[in-house]
């Protein structure tokens, strides 16, 4: 009887860590995200240029690292850079990519650490949305997270590799509350998304927008052809007022006739 009531423990068990394994399975993150935080990307990529230049093999970069050619933990380390975009990894060989190359460069490495940051999926999904405002507490963050498509049992691991690597990133220069994203030579703008770009794009054609209209190079033009100082004569303004009139009709359209003229003071 004892021991039935053992096996029937045993196979009570059992049947919960298969269930619980199921549940992992079938629960998958739907975002990009790292497991490894940005500083071991950079040591692959450094490990790289010092030992091989750009590119080397699968087992070159294992015996550069000192590691397990086939150990899980040297797969996820080559993944973790990918993801950061510091590697492009196929067919057995891994290279460095424009960011991986930078990154490895004393110069340029500040600057290639925040591009490589924002590569991350879920890492420009956090910036963009906290953007200027304080970060909320773990709890809500891992559910900012979830919500943008982490697995609900990767949520603190995904969190606190996020954490490290802003840090590691530059973003909590002015505190661990906020992200701000480091200035300096070399840093690019984050990337706009095809729809982002394509509806500013549509603005500037329209006319609309902060971006001004198509021509609104011309304007600028002739507002720095504005003296410094007087004086000024009354023809070259008026000559300047029917330039920019001109500027006008070709960037938002044509309207009805606009006089520019020269009137006696009274």
């Amino acid at each position: 009887m004892a021991k039935e009531r053992v096996e029937n423990l045993q196979d009570a068990k059992r049947a919960a860590q298969a269930t619980e394994e199921d549940s992992d399975k079938r629960e998958r993150s739907t975002i990009q995200f790292p497991y490894n935080d940005l500083d071991d990307a950079v040591g692959i990529a450094k490990a790289i240029h010092e030992n091989a230049g750009i590119e080397c093999t699968i087992d070159q970069l294992a015996a550069y690292l000192k590691v397990s050619m086939t150990s899980g933990a040297f797969r996820v380390r080559t993944a973790n850079a990918a993801t950061f975009g510091v590697t492009e990894n196929e067919r057995g060989v891994i290279r460095l990519t424009d960011i991986g190359r930078r990154v490895a460069d004393a110069a340029q490495e500040s600057a290639a650490r925040a591009e490589a940051f924002l590569h991350v999926p879920l890492y420009a999904r956090v910036y963009e949305h906290f953007k200027g405002y304080t970060l909320p507490g773990s709890a809500a963050l891992e559910k900012f997270m979830r919500d943008a498509g982490v697995s609900s049992k990767q949520t603190d691991k995904a969190r606190q590799a996020f954490m490290r690597s802003a840090k590691q990133a530059g973003f909590f220069a002015h505190g661990e509350d906020r992200l701000v994203r480091p200035a300096g030579p070399g840093t690019k703008p984050l990337e706009k998304s095809k729809g982002e770009q394509k509806k500013e794009d549509d603005k500037r054609h329209n006319g609309s927008g902060d971006g001004g209209g198509p021509n609104d190079q011309l304007i600028q033009a002739l507002i720095q052809k504005l003296p410094a100082a007087g004086p000024w004569v009354a023809d070259e303004r008026v000559n300047w007022l029917k330039l920019l009139t001109m500027a006008f009709q070709i960037a938002y359209g044509p309207v009805e006739s606009i006089e520019i003229r020269k009137e006696a003071a009274n």
